[in-house]
Parts: C-alpha cells; structure tokens; sequence
C-alpha cells in the first residue's frame, strides 16, 4: 500500500502552481477593471486546484497501465512504480475531477453564469483524455494546445469573468502571459522524458520535434511573457512586477540552452512553476494596485 507521503507525491505539488497562477492573475485583473470578489476567487482556486491534482493522478493511472512510466527519471509515479493499484489511484482521479466539479458548478450559480457549467464539463474531458481513453491527445503533439487554452485564457479569464462579468484587455494579456509559461513548464517535463518517451512510443511535441527544437521552444515560451509584461505595463505601470520572475526563469533557461538532460533537468521544472507563479502574483499585484 502506498503511504501518505507517497499519495502526495503522486498528487505532483510541484506542479501546483500552474493551478494557483491563473485564479491570481484573474483576480488581478479583475481588481485593477471592477473589483475583486474573494468567495469567487477561492471557488475559482478550489476548481483549479482539485483538476490540476485530478489530472495528474489520472496521467498516472493511464501512463500507469500503458507502461510508459515503468522507467521514467523524474518524481515517483504511483501506477508505474507498483506502490499503488491502478483503480485506487483511477478513484483517486475521479475524486479530485468530483470535486473540481462540485465547486464549479458552485462558481456558475454564484457568478449567475449557467453556461460556465458547460466550459467546466469540457475541461473534465480535457483533464480525462490527456492521457486516458483509447486516443489520448496528450499522445499527439497536443498535449501544449491544451495547456494554453485550459490554463491561460480558460482558467485566468473565468476567474476574472466570474468576479466581473466581462474579460479586459489585461485579463487577456495576462492570459497569454499565464498559458504560455504554463506551457513551458510542460515542455520542460516533456524535454526531460524525451529518452523514455521515444522507448514507449509516446509522441509529446517534444518528440515530435526533437531535443533542439524543443529547447527553442521552452526559450520562447519563457522570453515572450516577459515581452507581454511590457505590454501590460503601457497600460497599468505596475504590470512591470512581472519581471521580478527573472530571478526564477534566468537559471532554468541557462540550464535548457546549456544542453542539460535527464535529473538536470529537474530542477528546471521545479524553477519553472515557480516563476510563472511569481510572474502570476507579481502580474496580478501590479494590475490591482495600478
């Protein structure tokens, strides 16, 4: 049986703050057109929070049972290395995926907005056929289209919907900035498994591109956030607090250029996340204050 510890392993809270980041930087946006609206926003994090654990515990289950982590260099995975039963963890998914769904449906009644029930049931599949069901699009090339939309202008523009009814040119271009580093933080684990991927025929874009390619891309998908601090600045000055994610971006994208493979690259992920967490709340400052 598996332990506490290693449930919350599993659970992947490195990667939580591509689920905090979006709901902050809404938030943001919201606060620097209308105004904030606190029990909308934590709804909004209870949704992201429970899919973002939800998804993960279900690309362990479904990599799991594929065989395509019984060799794999990063942090433990429950299916593949044997310490959980493929249908605990499945339950496990589900029970997040519930739960996140239970609070957005919370969050449409609150916000007086029934159709975002409809966008929350399409995020459900989304997180479900990443890597589940028979043609699972995170085994595609796709897996960066869908964290761009679902983590950027999904997840950060419902939440400053939610709060204010309508999506703000800031919200958008926070929007971008969110989705892009999201994306770069997937790249990044993506980069790192390439080896493992090519044994077990999993076509991530990682694959599909290449080793070099790949690095281009993790390097344009962190300078072009950056470059929309800019933007966002020429209209609300404090936006420029963006750039504070530097300090955590800089040596990830010295190690990705460099040429580090493998465990290297763990430390990449981790500084990754963390940057588009504090591009996030250092974004979503700036606007509000502004």
């Amino acid at each position: 049986m598996a332990t506490v510890a290693q449930w919350v392993e599993g659970a992947r809270p490195r990667t939580l703050p591509t689920a905090i980041a979006p709901v902050l930087a809404g938030s943001g946006a919201a606060a620097g057109v209308v105004g904030f609206d606190p029990v909308a926003a934590v709804l909004a994090l209870i949704v992201s929070v429970s899919l973002v654990i939800g998804v993960n515990y279900a690309n362990d289950y479904s990599d799991g049972v594929r065989g395509t982590d019984d060799d794999r260099v990063g942090p433990l995975r429950l299916v593949g290395s044997g310490v959980a039963q493929p249908y605990k963890v499945r339950q496990a998914a589900f029970l997040c995926l519930g739960l996140g769904a239970v609070a957005g449906i919370a969050l449409s009644l609150y916000s007086g907005h029934w159709w975002l029930i409809v966008v929350g049931a399409v995020c459900l599949l989304g997180a479900w056929f990443y890597t589940g069901g028979s043609r699972p699009y995170g085994y595609r090339g796709l897996g960066e289209v869908a964290v761009f939309v679902f983590f950027g202008p999904v997840a950060v523009l419902g939440t400053e919907f939610t709060q204010t009814g309508r999506a703000s040119g800031l919200g958008i271009g926070a929007s971008v900035g969110v989705g892009l580093l999201a994306c770069a933080v997937l790249v990044a684990n993506n980069l790192r498994d390439i080896p493992s991927d090519l044994d077990t025929g999993k076509r991530t874009l990682a694959v599909v591109l290449g080793d070099r390619d790949t690095r281009v891309l993790y390097a344009a998908l962190v300078v072009v956030p950056l470059g929309m601090t800019l933007v966002l600045s020429l209209r609300a000055w404090g936006a420029l607090a963006g750039l504070l994610a530097l300090l955590l971006l800089g040596p990830g994208l010295r190690r990705v250029l460099a040429g580090s493979t493998g465990p290297q690259l763990i430390p990449v992920l981790r500084d990754t996340a963390l940057g588009l967490l504090v591009w996030s709340a250092a974004t979503a400052l700036g606007l509000a204050l502004t």
